[in-house]
């Protein structure tokens, strides 16, 4: 439960993190299109001044209309007026263009006295968020009118011109960043889900194998009492009862120890110690067990000693189920067993001759319960625990287990831990 609220308090500040950071990069994007703008416009009014500081069929008609004269058009003083704006209008806007500048503007062309003045047709509604950009004029317009001009430009609402320019990066962020806590909220749902399921699986097989427990120890008792009375005939009876109750209850153990391990319960107590006389014992007895099936077996255990911070229990059942694969899936068992050290780490490798299994299987058979398609040749029977048992317990020693096989041409276990000084 504490890692659970971890985890999500990790994924919440990454999402606040990057949802911030989006955003300062938005306010830097937002500024560096204000400065971008401002540059355009400072072209577009050199442009624009440079066009209207000397006399031509435009500028002649727009001060005609400022001065409201209209001796040479004999029209009307409004209509003298309406057609310079809509010539002006067109002027500054066929400019701002040029430069890639499509917002909304109006203008307003005016004597600093405002004795004369002209304004664009279309006007903004309110004088909020309006950005005013103010051209002097040279030439034709301040001889003509004998005082100072200025043409000023008007932008409404640029934050939201700029917002969307924008778009194309701000949207695209936007949902990458849903999709990221859609994802997620996905993936974490699913763990949880996951993990709720395997602890109930768990706390199912516990229970169920504890429960095994009483009547195999009950079965096993009343093989011992039988067997003290009984005839000959019933002995050989007696003694695979006895075999098939061990068996049972090695399965029984191998399971409560895979869903303990599993469980994240502190079954395995590191200590320091010397493994290689344990090692020896080891070896010893299952050179016995395989010399009485008519095998072989042969190991070289090379170095003094082999200090190790270990559990020995486990690390001793983890060797010992390679071994007993080994000789299990191995028609005529040659098996062998080398351990030595590599600066700072104790190899065990465990090399057979048995029928071997595809590389793709190869990568599989360490998964919980996976058996591979072949493993009931030669009388083998499993569950899939051993090792996955084996890839856990190295785990816990700070090692790894690797294997290489081929089909029909054997196995080869490697076991790396690390060597304490």
């Amino acid at each position: 439960m504490k890692k659970r609220y971890i985890y999500i308090g990790v994924f919440l500040v990454s999402i606040v993190g990057l949802a911030i950071v989006q955003y300062q990069y938005l306010r830097i994007g937002l500024s560096l299109a204000k400065v971008q703008f401002d540059s355009k416009i400072d072209r577009v009014g050199t442009l624009v001044a440079n066009s209207l500081n000397e006399e031509n069929k435009l500028t002649y008609l727009i001060g005609e209309g400022i001065r409201r004269d209209t001796s040479f058009f004999k029209v009307s003083v409004d209509s003298l007026q309406n057609v310079g704006n809509m010539f002006l209008d067109d002027f500054i806007r066929d400019q701002l263009l040029n430069q890639g500048i499509e917002s909304d503007f109006t203008y307003t062309l005016y004597a600093k006295d405002s004795s004369y003045v002209l304004h664009s047709t279309n006007t903004f509604e309110g004088m909020d968020d309006v950005d005013s950009y103010p051209i002097d004029l040279e030439g034709y317009f301040p001889q003509l009118l004998g005082k100072p001009v200025v043409l000023d430009l008007k932008f409404e609402n640029l934050h939201n011109y700029f917002l969307a320019k924008l778009n194309g990066l701000t949207f695209p962020s936007i949902l990458f960043l849903i999709g990221i806590c859609a994802t997620i909220f996905w993936v974490l749902r699913t763990y949880y889900w996951q993990s709720n399921v395997i602890t109930t699986t768990n706390e199912f097989i516990n229970n169920l194998t504890h429960e095994l427990k009483t009547p195999v120890f009950s079965i096993g008792l009343a093989t011992k009492i039988l067997d003290e009375s009984a005839n000959e005939k019933q002995k050989p009876v007696l003694g695979i009862i006895r075999q098939q109750v061990g068996r049972l209850s090695g399965h029984i153990e191998k399971v409560l120890e895979l869903a303990s391990l599993e469980s994240g319960k502190s079954v395995i107590t590191l200590t320091k110690v010397d493994f290689k006389p344990y090692l020896e014992n080891l070896c010893a007895e299952f050179k016995t067990l395989v010399a009485i099936e008519n095998g072989i077996f042969n190991y070289d255990l090379a170095g003094e000693n082999y200090i190790l911070n270990a559990e020995v229990f486990h690390l001793e059942n983890a060797i010992n189920n390679i071994l007993d694969n080994a000789k299990k899936y191995s028609p005529e068992p040659e098996i062998h067993l080398k351990a030595y050290k590599d600066g700072h780490r104790l190899i065990v490798k465990v090399t057979d001759n048995g029928i071997g299994i595809s590389k793709e299987e190869s990568q599989r058979v360490f998964q919980k319960f996976y058996r591979v398609t072949n493993g009931d040749l030669h009388s083998v029977k499993g569950y899939g625990l051993g090792l996955s048992y084996v890839k856990k317990v190295i785990k816990k020693h700070g090692g790894k287990v690797q294997m290489s096989s081929e089909e029909k041409k054997g196995t080869k276990v490697r076991l790396t831990i690390p060597i304490v000084s």
